[in-house]
């Protein structure tokens, strides 16, 4: 019974951090909470995608861990700079907001599009980028809405600091 109690308690605690981190309201994102957990998380982007469709908009998908200090960097550059940015995500994307922990290393990250769900380095693999990189934490993909990448994204930390580059990658510049 105890450890029933931990366990509630734990994922209580990670859904709590989670609902905490991420993009600001600002940007309007679509918030993917993890299934599975803890041994197991799975990102369904089905419904951000159909979305996307009926839109004819572009995917901005950010995965970001609850107690990564590089995505609270990421996030609070993305409030501080709302009034200039949000417009320009707004105009061509939905965002999409993964909600993780670092926790979930590569092995244990699943990503889902309708009826078929793959593991991260398959899911990278299946958009083209054939990187072989680990995952790191925050990761951005920009994709269409048949989920086809449109520009090779670095990730980690030092990414997008400023308006300038955030504004070039929206745009798919080079």
């Amino acid at each position: 019974m105890l450890r029933l109690l931990v366990l509630s308690l734990g994922a209580w605690m990670l859904t709590a951090a989670l609902a905490i981190a991420g993009i600001p309201a600002a940007y309007a994102p679509i918030v993917v909470m993890p299934v599975g957990t803890p041994q197991r998380y799975e990102f369904d982007l089905t419904g951000a995608l159909q979305r996307a469709q009926r839109e004819r908009k572009r995917l901005y998908v950010y995965l970001g861990a609850d107690n990564c200090p590089f995505c609270r960097k990421y996030e609070a550059f993305l409030q501080g700079n709302a009034a200039e940015l949000a417009p320009h995500f707004a105009r061509d994307y939905l965002v999409v907001d993964l909600r993780s922990t670092l926790a979930a290393q590569a092995r244990r990250l699943y990503l889902r599009i309708g009826d078929v769900t793959l593991p991260y380095a398959d899911f990278q693999r299946s958009i083209g980028d054939e990187r072989a990189r680990a995952l790191v934490y925050p990761s951005v993909w920009l994709l269409d809405a048949a989920a086809k990448p449109l520009m090779q994204m670095p990730a980690g930390s030092g990414t997008f600091e400023t308006v300038p580059e955030q504004l070039e990658i929206l745009r798919l510049v080079n």
